[in-house]
């Protein structure tokens, strides 16, 4: 037992964030005293093996939080709403990763790499984790403000089935295998509308009457905040497409000065967890075959040739892992550090 390691408490543990929560705090070694899972009422009773032992699933209904240290919500935003404001009145730390509190101005809005300084100041809020495509966007962009700035940004999203949850994938497979078998079919469409499977659908969350996407505003809006940028010129065009986990971009950047290709491509490869992969053919990273899920992979870095100031390139990112679970679990290492001198964050 580790004294000095916080009582973590995770909330959706039977979801398919929570389950990548659980894997990285087994193979990353994060330290801690105790997990308890919380789950709904129907995943409740549930054994899940964590660091080669069974822990039982709770449900959230009649859950005490009383003696955590850490509570970290997976879970969908009403689902937050209700319950943040009670593992907080029991003194825990709480980390959110629904977008529930994301454009709270009281809550802190977080990418450690990017503006982790935001922690130096305790006592804190509710700490909120941003979209998995904002994590991955944010840590390229940040580098490239620093390096050249930043003027404009245009981003194309190619967003995969799990950021539905595990029905997402479900109604994905479903909807394939029942096509297979019957062109005709009328497939499942609950969660994607139309149909995902063998399709391709231009909207990600709610139509606004502007046109745009409730996701696509948001990552302008999570984009904007967390840089302290928040008069970028930023577009999102978000598009949902029949893979099963692994979201994909491309990024269009105006810098405020010329960009050398090379450089930038150095500079981007040596930021922690991102890897940059090489221009043959085949060697640009896909969902399919970018490789360490905990990585941010990019591809295709080119400089457009009538504007040596503006360049593309292709982001993919494991939404569940390296574009949500690991950004969590590093805002609440680092939150941990600041709340109990000497834990000391390590994550990066």
């Amino acid at each position: 037992m580790d004294s000095a390691a916080p009582r973590i408490v995770l909330v959706g543990a039977t979801g398919v964030l929570g389950t990548a929560i659980i894997e990285l705090i087994e193979e990353l070694g994060i330290r801690h005293r105790e997990i308890r899972l919380v789950a709904s009422d129907r995943s409740a009773g549930r054994e899940i093996p964590v660091d080669g032992r069974l822990e039982t699933v709770r449900s959230l209904a009649d859950f005490d939080f009383a003696g955590a240290d850490l509570v970290l919500f997976c879970t969908a935003e009403a689902v937050s709403r209700r319950y943040v404001p009670v593992a907080r009145a029991q003194g825990a730390l709480v980390v959110d990763s629904s977008g529930a509190y994301r454009t709270d101005p009281d809550t802190l809005l977080l990418v450690p790499p990017v503006n982790g300084h935001l922690l130096e100041r305790p006592p804190f809020g509710v700490l909120a984790g941003p979209g998995a495509l904002t994590v991955p966007l944010v840590r390229l962009l940040h580098c490239v403000e620093q390096y050249r700035g930043v003027r404009q940004v245009v981003m194309s999203s190619y967003q995969a089935a799990s950021a539905q949850g595990r029905q997402g994938i479900e109604e994905l497979l479903e909807g394939s295998e029942l096509a297979l078998r019957d062109p005709d079919a009328e497939l499942p469409a609950d969660l994607f509308r139309p149909a995902l499977a063998f399709n391709v659908v231009p909207v990600a969350g709610r139509m606004l009457e502007s046109g745009a996407s409730t996701e696509e505003q948001r990552i302008e809006q999570e984009t904007r905040r967390i840089l302290s940028l928040p008069h970028l010129d930023i577009s999102a065009n978000c598009v949902q497409v029949p893979v099963v986990n692994g979201h994909a971009a491309a990024v269009f950047v105006e810098a405020a000065l010329p960009v050398e290709r090379a450089e930038l491509a150095a500079l981007l490869a040596g930021l922690p967890r991102v890897v940059v992969h090489g221009d043959r053919p085949g060697a640009f990273p896909t969902p399919l075959t970018a490789g360490d899920p905990d990585r941010i992979h990019v591809g295709r870095i080119r400089v457009v040739p009538h504007n040596p100031r503006a360049f593309w390139l292709w982001l993919i990112v494991d939404n569940l892992r390296a574009g949500a679970a690991l950004n969590l679990l590093q805002i609440a290492e680092a939150a941990s550090a600041r709340r109990r001198p000497g834990a000391g964050a390590r994550l990066r």
